[in-house]
């Protein structure tokens, strides 16, 4: 296994029930036939309830340019799945997010464009931040912060043309997201649940 941030990045590949079957690097784990494999999406807040939207960067592998929800990522094999999304989303956007919580545990897709597939359990989560953006531009092109009624608006009513599953999600989120409560962890798929040890009582 590879340390988050050092070396090769890698992924966990999961059984249908969202188990752990194994890892693979991140590299070479896209292609035609792409493996199941564990994931996030991150919606971001700031605090007048805009959503940071960003918009793929064009050297990406897997979907690139088009515009997205705030980040997306892959915990690495041994990191807290929690952890994982906090640095990610810290080393793609350079924020630091208050509030996160699960609000679609369960999500999965597979998507497919020019002959690369995503094929992902991808819970979806929501946060706050009070940090402005610094962008990686090896994951991402620009962002823009918007009023979530009119973007989710424009998803729903088609107009709005964003990645396959950022219009999946947007169907499944509350008409709210920031209100709604949070899931519980155990509802997670299990490879990405917390160790009971590191529970507290």
């Amino acid at each position: 296994m590879s340390a988050p941030g050092h070396g090769r990045e890698q992924v966990v590949l999961l059984d249908e029930a969202g188990h752990a079957v194994g890892v693979a690097d991140k590299a070479g784990v896209h292609h035609a036939d792409t493996p199941l494999h564990l994931a996030f999406s991150c919606y971001v807040f700031d605090h007048a309830g805009r959503i940071l939207l960003s918009r793929r960067a064009l050297g990406k592998r897997t979907f690139p340019g088009l515009w997205t929800n705030s980040a997306c990522g892959h915990p690495a094999p041994g990191e807290p799945f929690l952890d994982g999304v906090r640095r990610r989303v810290r080393e793609e956007l350079g924020l630091e997010l208050d509030d996160l919580r699960v609000l679609l545990p369960s999500f999965g897709y597979r998507a497919e464009m020019q002959g690369v597939v995503e094929h992902e359990l991808c819970p979806v989560l929501v946060a706050t931040t009070a940090t402005e953006p610094r962008l990686d531009p090896d994951e991402v092109e620009e962002v823009a912060w918007e009023s979530w009624a009119d973007f989710r608006a424009g998803v729903l009513d088609g107009s709005r043309d964003v990645s396959p599953w950022c219009r999946l999600q947007v169907e499944a989120l509350p008409e709210d997201p920031l209100a709604a409560p949070g899931r519980p962890l155990d509802e997670l798929p299990p490879a990405a649940r917390p160790d009971p040890a590191q529970i507290s009582p």
